[in-house]
């Protein structure tokens, strides 16, 4: 199904062909059985100029893809969670300063968190996703606090505000805090005060065993190709990533919320504030939602992934332009090809391309250092003019990097910086958006 107003289309500039170079980018990974099926939504000024839905929404049942599809979003849901939070904010039910064991019980281990720090990833808890027993445990229900007494036993990865390392069990706090101060519980009130006020009718709080009008079946792949997804039970992605949504509702969240009807002028700014670490360090993560430049333009975005889902919601501010794109497949990543069709709408206007004069080799070693959920090993190596990085010790995870300017590089998405004490390169800092990695270099 293909929506879209031509008339709008010649106003704007924009290509009458834009249905047609989508059409191009992703019939092939339908083609190729390298996803089961997908629906893109391009919107300007809340208008369609393409939604359209490719694929299957069952394979065994060989069911086409409907274009409202409902789709597991995974962490598209933070923003969301992050939303309530800041209601309830607004409200003076809560204090974005508070300590978090103001309102649940968990051994900080004599740290003080904050609701910021979960809301921004800075926290230092350990995520539960990264724990070794997890994927066993996500197939059986256990009470949240089941959840809560497993991460606290586990040492922090890094002393709140010190780092970013993208964190799910952040926000499965961070829905527990909005029961708490609420009195709702968290799908009730994601729907009365969210959905509802943004006109969402076919969003929703996913379930494993209900039976729902037009929702997608997710699948994974391996070897063999397209197989079914693995079970997860909803009790464990809860707020931090637990919401159901459709291409058309997920535009009509972005008008709501970019546009006054969710937030308060002051707590929106307050939502799209990217967080500074303890050192004053800025990075990318605002609060459920990054904000970056993409050739030149802010781009305010987040993506998701869950079992048998992927998801991208990308908003451009200043065009006031959504391009989202649901995926029920784990394979192809739909924050590249949500770039892609951006770059069919616009012009890089990020500038010249920089050149990189002096001494490379001062880059070149090894660094080691927290990331998220292991330690990362990494190696930088000279490529001609460029430096190259191998982000897994030698495994093939290689990337270039490009001169972006003093001691600062970049592969395209993630930044690098290199940190200098009295002339010499001490540590690695890597952006990364969804995590701010400091790595010390070895000698």
């Amino acid at each position: 199904m293909f929506f879209c107003c031509t008339s709008n289309k010649k106003e704007l500039g924009i290509d009458s062909d834009l249905g047609q170079k989508v059409d191009k980018l992703v019939q092939p990974y339908i083609n190729e059985s390298k996803v089961a099926g997908m629906v893109v939504g391009v919107f300007k000024d809340h208008q369609p100029l393409v939604l359209k839905a490719y694929g299957f929404a069952d394979l065994e049942l060989d069911v086409k893809l409907p274009v409202n599809a409902s789709f597991e979003i995974g962490s598209v849901t933070k923003q969301f969670t992050a939303a309530a939070i800041l209601q309830l904010a607004e409200q003076q039910k809560l204090s974005l300063e508070d300590d978090i064991t103001k309102y649940i019980a968990f051994d900080t281990h004599g740290k003080k968190v904050t609701l910021r720090q979960l809301l921004s990833h800075t926290s230092g808890i350990k995520g539960y996703t990264e724990l070794p027993v997890f994927g066993q445990l996500s197939v059986h229900t256990y009470s949240r606090d089941t959840l809560l007494r497993l991460v606290e036993k586990e040492p922090f990865d890094f002393d709140p505000g010190e780092a970013l390392i993208y964190n799910n069990t952040a926000f499965f706090m961070l829905g527990l805090i909005i029961e708490k101060v609420s009195g709702m519980a968290y799908e009730a009130y994601v729907k009365t005060h969210l959905f509802d006020k943004a006109g969402m009718t076919n969003s929703y709080y996913c379930s494993e065993s209900k039976i729902t009008k037009n929702r997608a079946h997710g699948y994974d792949t391996n070897k063999e190709g397209l197989v079914r997804a693995a079970y997860l039970d909803h009790t464990w992605p809860y707020a931090a990533g637990s919401l159901c949504s459709t291409v058309e509702d997920l535009e009509k969240w972005n008008n709501a919320l970019h546009h006054g009807k969710i937030l308060s002028e002051k707590m929106y700014a307050e939502f799209i504030t990217p967080v500074q670490l303890n050192d004053g360090t800025p990075t990318h993560y605002a609060k459920g939602i990054t904000v970056t430049d993409w050739k030149g333009k802010r781009l305010l975005e987040h993506g998701g992934g869950i079992n048998g889902f992927l998801s991208q919601n990308s908003y451009f501010p200043e065009e006031d332009v959504s391009i989202i794109v649901l995926i029920n497949t784990t394979s192809v990543g739909p924050r590249e090809i949500a770039d892609q069709i951006a770059g069919f709408l616009f012009k890089d206007s990020s500038g010249k391309v920089n050149t990189f004069s002096g001494d490379i080799s001062k880059y070149t070693g090894h660094y080691k250092g927290r990331g998220r959920g292991q330690d990362l090993a990494v190696q930088v190596s000279k490529n001609n003019s460029d430096l190259m990085i191998d982000m897994g010790e030698g495994n093939g995870n290689k990337k270039t990097l490009h001169f972006i300017k003093e001691n600062t590089w970049s592969d395209g998405f993630a930044t690098y910086l290199f940190e200098e004490t009295d002339g010499k390169v001490k540590a690695l800092r890597i952006d990364q958006v969804y995590g701010y990695y400091i790595i010390p270099r070895l000698v």
